[in-house]
């Protein structure tokens, strides 16, 4: 598991030096480690990205597309809303 307050934001617009940090250990975790799935997850009442569902959902889409870059094979979006309930976000469009 890789952790990082309100990955859909710095996924989807940076800074750069954390997006790399984040590539290097989902790298470590596919190749050393034989993880066959990356889920970028967002969640309701986010502290580390305080916005609306529609920004996070735009963020994970964001998001998906930059992991997609590093040839990681299967990668799911999820929101987590105020109910606790896992929603998919379709990363494609």
């Amino acid at each position: 598991m890789i952790t990082e307050p309100g990955p859909d934001k710095v996924l989807s617009s940076g800074p750069v030096e954390l997006i790399e940090a984040i590539k290097s250990k989902v790298r470590i975790s596919v190749k050393a480690h034989g993880s066959n799935i990356v889920v970028i997850a967002g969640h309701y009442d986010c502290a580390g990205n305080p916005v609306s569902k529609e920004e996070h959902w735009e963020g994970i889409k964001k998001s998906i597309k930059v992991i997609q870059s590093w040839n990681i094979p299967i990668i799911v979006g999820v929101w987590v809303n105020e109910e606790w309930k896992i929603e998919v976000v379709d990363g494609i469009g």
